[in-house]
């Protein structure tokens, strides 16, 4: 699963939008307890969120710093 796939998933069953990455990690740890995702699953989705929440960070943080 794609993380395009996961925010698709979690639009159709909490009819909004997600507002943050982490939003998106707590609902795959609930999918995976609840035994919707296999552990790969998770795995790879946990560490695409992961890194893709570090990227848009440092994004924001440079495009936000004019302290120079």
């Amino acid at each position: 699963m794609l993380i395009e796939d996961l925010i698709h998933q979690f639009i159709l069953i909490k009819k909004r939008e997600p507002s943050h990455s982490s939003e998106l990690l707590r609902y795959i740890k609930k999918s995976y307890i609840y035994g919707e995702l296999s552990a790969v699953e998770y795995k790879k989705l946990f560490l695409d969120l992961n890194l893709t929440s570090i990227t848009r960070k440092e994004r924001y943080s440079l495009s936000t710093n004019t302290n120079f």
